[in-house]
């Protein structure tokens, strides 16, 4: 069965440089074992690192040990819904990608809050530093 993204298509791949995502395989899949619904695809900013560490989620620092490169802004990641909500709340959301987002994210944050942040990022950023 091919998952959903929030749009109702094919979830897409949200990032491999940094790779990200649950499994760590470039997209916001989600199961069961994934307890912090880890389904946003998010392009973080640096406001949004900012809050995130504010609030005891420490998306900077290096954790090898979980296979995370620690992120820069410019980075796409797979984030929890949970924390992508509160930063919402908070006036900090990093956009969303909406094609990489994947539906069960819908069980925790209303579409139209993801739509107000969603952005068009191409997979291939190096058309950008031109």
């Amino acid at each position: 069965m091919t998952e959903r993204n929030v749009l109702g298509g094919e979830l897409e791949l949200c990032g491999i440089d940094p790779l990200t995502g649950f499994h760590r395989d470039g997209c916001c899949s989600t199961g069961p074992q994934d307890l912090g619904s880890h389904t946003i695809c998010a392009v973080v900013t640096a406001e949004f690192l900012a809050h995130q560490r504010s609030i005891g989620n420490d998306l900077i620092t290096p954790m090898a040990q979980y296979r995370f490169p620690g992120l820069v802004p410019g980075d796409r990641w797979c984030v929890t819904a949970v924390n992508w909500l509160r930063a919402h709340h908070d006036g900090a959301a990093a956009p969303v990608v909406l094609a990489c987002t994947h539906e069960k994210a819908l069980e925790i944050v209303p579409f139209e809050a993801l739509q107000e942040h969603a952005v068009d990022v191409p997979g291939d950023l190096s058309g950008l530093e031109k």
